[in-house]
């Protein structure tokens, strides 16, 4: 019976130790409302469009890569609006600093990707919905893959990408923006 116990204990540490993949901002709240900084710069907002900085923690030990995406599903389109897809990120990246959205500014490590969104184009944008239109949440989700890279190119849509996320995801992590207007 005590060997049987002793088990048992080990058995609740060992799964009390697994930790789960987790995702952080200092620039987005999970929750609460988006700031300007963040939002989009154009369709009548004026804000500063700089990605947010981001860092994660807890992936499982066979992840490859990380991807990383920004979906509104509140989005008057019926499919919801992709504002920013990002891929192949290594391994033994465990951060993106604020504003590495820009492609312009050159902030992501070599060979990360950021495929076109909805404006039509690489890299991020901002939150920008329709005035009146109530609350949306913009939903940033942190893949670790199985792989360490996707075959794909900044021209990839966003369907295409989450195709291919979907197949390698070994675990997410999200984090859960508001913004209204």
């Amino acid at each position: 019976m005590v060997a049987r116990a002793s088990w048992l204990l080990l058995g609740l540490m060992l799964v009390g130790a697994v930790q789960a993949l987790e995702l952080h901002s200092p620039d987005i709240v999970d929750g609460q409302r988006i700031p300007e900084k963040q939002v989009f710069n154009g369709f009548g907002c004026t804000g500063g469009n700089v990605s947010p900085a981001l860092h994660w923690s807890g992936e499982p030990g066979a992840t490859k890569s990380f991807a990383i995406t920004m979906h509104d599903p509140d989005a008057p389109t019926g499919s919801g609006w992709w504002h920013w897809v990002v891929f192949n990120i290594p391994a033994s990246v465990h951060e993106l600093e604020a504003g590495a959205g820009d492609p312009a500014l050159r902030r992501m490590p070599a060979g990360v990707v950021q495929s076109r969104t909805d404006f039509g184009k690489p890299g991020y944008g901002g939150p920008c919905p329709p005035k009146g239109h109530g609350t949306h949440h913009y939903h940033l989700t942190l893949y670790a893959l199985d792989t360490p890279s996707l075959p794909l190119d900044q021209n990839a849509p966003a369907a295409m990408v989450g195709y291919y996320l979907n197949q390698h995801a070994l675990a997410r992590a999200t984090l859960t923006g508001l913004y209204s207007r």
